[in-house]
C-alpha cells in the first residue's frame, strides 16, 4: 500500500470525518448502555504535525489549524467540543503538535463500559497504532483486513455502536466495495450506525456509489459532503463526503450548522460548498 495518511493528517477531510464521528459518539454516550466502535481501516492513530510528511504538504494548516485559530459562534463551538477535546488530549503540552486519527478520537470519547476494535494490516502502521492506544483495555488492534472485518465482527455483541469504513481508495473498484460492504453490514446489523468516508475526485464513481446506496433502499441514510473548490477537477481532491446509515436524529442539523461555519475556513476558495441531505429517509 502506497498511501501514507501522515501526509494528509488533520486536513479538511479529517476534520469532516472526525467531527461526524465525535458527534455520533457524543450522542450514543447519552445512554448508559455500552457501545462498540469498529474501525475497518484504522491507520496509525496519532500523527506528528511537525513531522516530515505533514510539513511537506502542510495540509493540516488549512484543516485543523484553521479551525483552531478561528473565532466561531458559541453554538458551533458547542458542537465541535467533543472533537476539539480529542485533539487537545493528543496534545497534553498544548498547541497543535499532534493530530489524532479516528481510533484516538473514538477512544477519547469512550467510557469504561465501551469497547473499540481497530483493524490495520500494514505491520509498521499497526505497531504505531498499538503504541498510540497504549494498551488501553477497551481497545483491541487486529491485523485483520478491513473488508473482512465487516463480515467477521458485525454485528457486535453490544448491539449499539458505530462502524467506520475509511479505505485509502488506492485500488480499482473501491467505491463498489464500499457500497457492497455497507449494504452487507446493514443486512446483518440493521440498527447499527454505519459510516463510510469517500473522496470526491472521480465524480462519476461518486455518483455511481450514491446511486448504488440509494437503490439498496436502506432507510435513514444521510449524505454529508464538503467541496473545497468551486469547480471539481478529476486530477485533484475537490472534496469529500460521508454516508451515515442510522445517524442520530440530531446529526443532519448539527452538520449543517458546523459545516456552514467551517466551509469558508477549510475551502481553498474561501467559500466551499456544503451538502447535507437524505439519500434515503426513514420509512
Amino acid at each position: 500500500m502506497n498511501y501514507r495518511h501522515a501526509f494528509h493528517a488533520g486536513n479538511f477531510a479529517d476534520v469532516l470525518k472526525h467531527v461526524v464521528l465525535a458527534r455520533i459518539l457524543a450522542y450514543l454516550g447519552r445512554k448508559d448502555g455500552a457501545w462498540r466502535v469498529i474501525d475497518t481501516h484504522a491507520g496509525a492513530g496519532l500523527y506528528d504535525l511537525a513531522g516530515e510528511e505533514a510539513e511537506r504538504t502542510g495540509e493540516w494548516r488549512q484543516g485543523v489549524g484553521a479551525v483552531f485559530e478561528a473565532t466561531l459562534a458559541p453554538e458551533v463551538e458547542t458542537l465541535l467540543a467533543p472533537w476539539k477535546a480529542s485533539v487537545a488530549a493528543a496534545n497534553p503540552q498544548g498547541g497543535l503538535r499532534h493530530y489524532p486519527g479516528s481510533p484516538l478520537v473514538a477512544l477519547s470519547l469512550a467510557r469504561p463500559q465501551d469497547r473499540l476494535l481497530f483493524c490495520e494490516t500494514e505491520p509498521g502502521i499497526r505497531a504505531a497504532l498499538a503504541e498510540a492506544v497504549k494498551g488501553d483495555a477497551r481497545a483491541k488492534v487486529l491485523a485483520t483486513d478491513g473488508w473482512q472485518a465487516l463480515s467477521a465482527y458485525v454485528p457486535p455483541k453490544e448491539r449499539r455502536g458505530v462502524v467506520l469504513v475509511d479505505p485509502p481508495f488506492e485500488q480499482p473498484g473501491e467505491f463498489q466495495r464500499l457500497a457492497d460492504g455497507l449494504i452487507s453490514a446493514h443486512a446483518r446489523w440493521q440498527g447499527g450506525v454505519l459510516c463510510a468516508w469517500y473522496p470526491i475526485k472521480d465524480i462519476r464513481a461518486v455518483d455511481a456509489f450514491r446511486r448504488e446506496i440509494t437503490r439498496a433502499g436502506i432507510p435513514k441514510t444521510l449524505r454529508v459532503e464538503l467541496d473545497i473548490y468551486a469547480t471539481r477537477q478529476p486530477d485533484r481532491l475537490s472534496g469529500c463526503g460521508m454516508v451515515v446509515v442510522n445517524p442520530p436524529f440530531t446529526l443532519a442539523d448539527e452538520m449543517r450548522t458546523v459545516l456552514t461555519a467551517l466551509a469558508p475556513l477549510l475551502a481553498a476558495d474561501g467559500k466551499g460548498r456544503v451538502r447535507v441531505g437524505w439519500l434515503m429517509p426513514e420509512r
